[in-house]
């Protein structure tokens, strides 16, 4: 196959609905999770902090492992596409049982929670290592990879719209599905209609992409060199902590932004087409299309300033707005939205450079080492999506212990006003790491049109 031939839309297209899949259950993670465990499950919000942050040990180790297993996978399908095919219905069965509340003792459900959720990492793992490292094998081509990048974090915010703009609906249809409300099948329902979704667009994602680029036919399988070669590639260093930062940052705001509007704004819910939605689903998703807009807009302006610029200005830009979010107060709703607008086009716009920015660190990696590694490479990005959730989650919910959160009742001034911090300068310190970062990455585009360069030369050659 050639690795330079120009991609279809039905493959990019193909690509990008294996993020929408994954987007729908890792929105309900990241934003839903917290407010499920203190609120339906019945466990403290310390708990589901320290939970989030203890369940990490393993997981530390789990996103390397997947990425050298991917790495040494042959197959007829490829290194990466198989597992999209054998992941997908693990995937969603234990998401279903993440979001199931079983009726046993509050001990004991603890223990349930810390064992399902450790396993949807897991199973997450399994499916998004090699689907991340897919696209460092899809094409050589910049421009290509950032487009696929575009088309991936175009689907995955638009999987991210649909589970927000149904998960009102389906939750209340399914809690009133009997004359006694029960939130808790409620919720397992739901997520059983989510499930079912992406284990089908897992398998267009196999079925529509193509492996094309190899490591080089001499490479032989050696653990020892793939780890010391990471372990000196400093743009890779990098690169994962600004990812981390910036992960920390939407994990924080998205997280505390089902509390801020439950708690605080208590604005009442709109109706359209005969649904009702929540402010806080409203705000999510004008956020998610916002983002859309912003990896739209992501290829035109890093063709004219270069990825690194765009990533760094991007961060600095929502680390400044998000301090503006403070500033306001519970009656002006309309200046909230706006600013939500405006931050989460910012943050849509490093998404699909992180991406790209991965692909070419693994070429950069092949170029210096000789040795090509992309899904250790790109084990780290499902690590930092991870962990940046995780330790926004854990502080998340310290934060909420802290200030004195007490779930299903009116909330003191003082855990107001912790609200108010989680949603503005908390996750501010976030975004300004992650542009800080960017200052020290010097893997430009120009510097690395010269390495692809090299390495099409290098593998003519051989």
């Amino acid at each position: 196959m050639n690795e330079t031939q120009q991609l279809k839309f039905k493959e990019k297209l193909g690509y990008g609905f294996g993020d929408f899949a994954s987007s729908m259950f890792w929105k309900m993670f990241s934003v839903y999770l917290m407010i499920f465990y203190t609120d339906v499950f019945g466990i403290s919000a310390a708990a589901v902090g320290t939970m989030f942050l203890v369940t990490r040990i393993w997981d530390t180790a789990n996103d390397p492992i997947m990425g050298i297993v991917a790495d040494r996978t042959n197959t007829r399908w490829g290194k990466f596409r198989p597992y999209l095919l054998w992941g997908a219905i693990p995937f969603a069965l234990i998401g279903v049982l993440t979001f199931t509340t079983p009726d046993w003792s509050n001990e004991a459900k603890l223990v349930y929670a810390y064992c399902t959720y450790t396993l949807m990492m897991m199973a997450y793992t399994a499916v998004n290592v090699p689907y991340g490292a897919l696209l460092g094998v899809m094409s050589a081509n910049s421009d290509d990879r950032t487009q696929l990048a575009s088309y991936r974090m175009v689907l995955a915010f638009a999987g991210s719209i649909f589970a927000f703009v149904l998960i009102d609906p389906l939750t209340q249809f399914f809690t009133h599905l009997t004359e006694t409300p029960d939130p808790q099948t409620g919720w397992m329902l739901t997520m059983v209609v989510y499930g079912c979704i992406a284990a089908i667009l897992f398998y267009f994602t196999f079925a529509w992409t193509k492996e094309r680029i190899q490591p080089p036919a001499t490479q032989q399988s050696s653990l020892k060199k793939d780890f010391k070669n990471l372990a000196t590639n400093k743009p890779w260093f990098i690169l994962l902590g600004a990812a981390l930062a910036t992960l920390i940052f939407n994990s924080m705001r998205d997280g505390a932004s089902v509390y801020y509007f439950k708690y605080y704004i208590q604005s009442p819910e709109w109706s359209f087409l005969g649904l009702s939605f929540g402010i806080t689903t409203v705000y999510l998703v004008l956020g998610q299309a916002s983002n859309i807009i912003g990896v739209v807009l992501a290829q035109p302006i890093s063709k004219r300033l270069g990825k690194r610029n765009t990533f760094m200005y991007a961060m600095f830009s929502a680390a400044i707005l998000s301090c503006l979010f403070y500033f306001l107060d519970e009656g002006q709703l309309t200046l909230i939205l706006m600013l939500q607008v405006v931050i989460s086009a910012c943050a849509g716009i490093i998404f699909p450079l992180l991406w790209s920015m991965y692909a070419d660190i693994a070429d950069y990696s092949e170029y210096t080492t000789g040795r090509r590694t992309t899904g250790l490479i790109f084990s780290s990005s499902s690590f930092a999506q991870k962990m940046g959730w995780t330790l926004g989650g854990a502080l998340t919910g310290w934060t909420l212990a802290y200030f004195g959160y007490v779930a299903n009742v009116e909330q003191t001034d003082v855990a107001k006003e912790g609200l108010r911090y989680m949603v503005s300068f908390l996750p501010a310190i976030g975004a300004m790491i992650s542009a800080l970062f960017m200052i020290f990455y010097r893997l430009t585009d120009d510097y690395m049109q010269q390495v692809n360069q090299e390495l099409y030369a290098r593998r003519a050659e051989g």
